[in-house]
C-alpha cells in the first residue's frame, strides 16, 4: 500500500510558475513509476507527465511539453513537477498517481494508486 500526498499548488498569475510535490509513504518508492494528471471543472481528467521507476525516462502530454518538467528524488520517496509558463487553461486539481505497470503511464489505469489531489489556478 502506497499513500500519497501532493503540495505546492496555489493561485499564479500567467506566465508565473508552480512547482508541485507528491510524497509518497512507503520504503519501495523506486519500484513505482509516477504520473501526474489534472482535472478541469467539467473536463475529464488528463494525463501531464509521467516518470519511470529510475527517473531515466520522463512523458508529457504535448499541451505541456517545453513548459512542465517532472522529476523525483528516490532517497525522499517524492516525485516532482515544475511549471513554467503556465497558462489559464492548466487550471485544475492536479494528482500524482503510482503504478507497478512499465507502460500505459499515459492512462488512469496504468496506475494503482493516487492522491487527493492539489488546486491549481491560473490567473490571465
Amino acid at each position: 500500500q502506497v499513500q500519497l500526498e501532493e503540495s505546492g499548488g496555489g493561485l499564479v498569475q500567467a506566465g508565473g510558475s508552480l512547482r508541485l510535490s507528491c510524497a509518497a509513504s512507503g520504503r519501495t518508492f523506486s519500484t513505482y513509476a509516477m504520473g501526474w494528471f489534472r482535472r478541469a471543472p467539467g473536463k475529464e481528467r488528463e494525463f501531464v507527465a509521467a516518470i519511470s521507476r529510475s527517473g531515466g525516462s520522463t512523458y508529457y502530454a504535448d499541451s505541456v511539453k517545453g513548459r512542465f518538467t517532472v522529476s523525483r528524488d528516490n532517497a525522499k520517496n517524492t516525485v516532482y513537477l515544475q511549471m513554467n509558463n503556465l497558462k489559464p487553461e492548466d487550471t485544475a486539481v492536479y494528482y500524482c498517481a503510482a503504478g507497478w505497470r512499465t507502460i500505459g503511464l499515459a492512462r488512469p489505469g496504468g496506475y494503482d494508486y493516487w492522491g487527493q489531489g492539489t488546486q491549481v489556478t491560473v490567473s490571465s
